[in-house]
């Protein structure tokens, strides 16, 4: 079998899955006709049975290692205690009470383009995307319904603020594996970041201005009950302050427990219940999760990774080539792993060798590995971001897509600053 050949049926799982789901879906007109967990179970099915050479036990075991690596089991227990946490604050009456301080705060036209601004800020000072979508996306879904905005909308602006931050933030797993792969200085990176960024966060929220300038703020806001805002603030706080996500979460936790029995919204059983409602809430997305490591493991096993970053590699002539090789190889390999950090992780060696063979800045390389990683993270229905913001927001991951304007917008910035050569001093 020749190499190419063996290749595309390396990647041919990820082709069936998205053929049974965003196919079928669109053939059908509904996202709901096909469950994403089905479309899984079949590609994989799929990817097991065409994974030749090996017994059915280590297909199996390659599967099964894929979807309890280090890095997924780390992405449940966030969503365990993410699950936990938004169930028991919405029964205790936090985001009710939230949303009414914002819509007490804030002009009916500001809500969506203060919200944007609220998601950039805290994931810049955290560093995170996914702990700033668990912090924020709750209070977006409540706010949608007052304000008569679509959730998934909503959901979306959270989204795009999320990768604002995880891209740009120096305390950012991609700030630190891009630099490092590169060899250059974060301050560098995030000046070279900047000039992609910044231009489509103010793009953005110009946009999101325009679009609420007819939202008028709602009549008859009920009383605010400040104290059942607290564990909001707590954990925005404490999340901006670098404490690890899981550790906010579970501070966020004890805090609804606490403050829920005080204002009489449970007893200590029905706090328990709560609890317990919010981790079922993210049964789906806990199995979607390992569904997706497992499959992608047996991806790369088969050497479907290997076989991008070998076609792409043949095809660069150039400075400008070399630069969208970079950005197309990480973009592809987060598409088969569904973790922007393990994709540059992955290219990252390789990019350093096509940027050094064709003279691309190092500064410049890291920020395109950065960017398209994200862009393309932000942007696939089964990625972490995606699927925690359609979780806690009860929607499905195609609803939120359409609406991700600030990944649409970074994206063509960053292909833009390839192709003419932006910004000048690094190109």
């Amino acid at each position: 079998m020749t190499s190419s050949k063996r290749g595309i049926i390396a990647l041919s799982p990820l082709i069936v899955f998205v053929v049974l789901y965003l196919a079928t879906s669109i053939i059908a007109h509904d996202f709901y006709k096909v469950p994403i967990s089905v479309a899984f179970l079949f590609s994989t099915i799929y990817a097991i049975a065409i994974y030749k050479g090996r017994p059915l036990k280590a297909r199996i075991n390659t599967f099964s290692r894929g979807a309890g690596n280090s890095n997924i089991m780390l992405m449940l227990w966030i969503f365990v205690l993410a699950g936990a946490f938004a169930n028991s604050a919405k029964v205790m009456g936090s985001i009710d009470a939230t949303v009414n301080m914002a819509l007490y705060v804030l002009p009916g036209n500001m809500v969506m383009a203060g919200l944007f601004i609220a998601a950039c800020f805290i994931s810049l000072s955290i560093g995170t995307s996914v702990g700033t979508v668990v912090a924020l996306v709750p209070i977006a879904a409540g706010l949608a319904g007052s304000i008569g905005i679509s959730t998934a909308e909503m959901a979306a602006i959270v989204v795009g603020g999320a990768f604002f931050g995880d891209n740009l933030s120096f305390i950012s797993d991609t700030t630190v594996v891009a630099t490092t792969t590169q060899h250059c200085q974060m301050s560098d990176k995030f000046r070279v970041n900047s000039f992609l960024v910044l231009p489509a966060a103010i793009i953005i929220f110009l946009v999101y201005i325009f679009l609420g300038i007819n939202t008028a703020s709602p009549h008859d806001i009920p009383p605010i009950s400040y104290g059942k805002v607290i564990p909001y603030i707590v954990v925005l706080i404490t999340a901006v302050c670098g404490m690890s996500v899981m550790a906010v979460l579970t501070l966020g936790l004890l805090l609804t427990g606490l403050i829920g029995i005080l204002y009489g919204s449970y007893d200590l059983f029905g706090w328990f219940s709560a609890i317990g409602d919010g981790i079922m809430n993210m049964g789906e997305l806990i199995i979607i999760t390992m569904m997706a490591g497992g499959l992608l493991e047996i991806i790369r096993e088969n050497g479907g990774i290997d076989y991008l970053i070998e076609r792409i590699m043949k095809h660069v002539k150039s400075k400008r080539g070399a630069e969208l090789s970079i950005g197309m190889l990480v973009s592809m390999v987060d598409v088969c792993t569904a973790n922007n950090t393990v994709a540059i992780i992955t290219v990252g060696s390789i990019a350093k060798q096509i940027g050094d063979k064709f003279g691309v800045d190092n500064r410049k390389a890291a920020s395109i590995l950065d960017t398209f990683s994200c862009v393309s993270q932000g942007l696939i229905p089964y990625g972490a971001q995606l699927l925690m913001a359609a979780g806690l927001a009860k929607l499905n991951p195609i609803e939120i897509m359409p609406f991700l304007y600030y990944q649409y917008a970074l994206g063509i910035i960053a292909l833009a600053a390839i192709l003419f050569r932006y910004p000048k001093r690094y190109s």
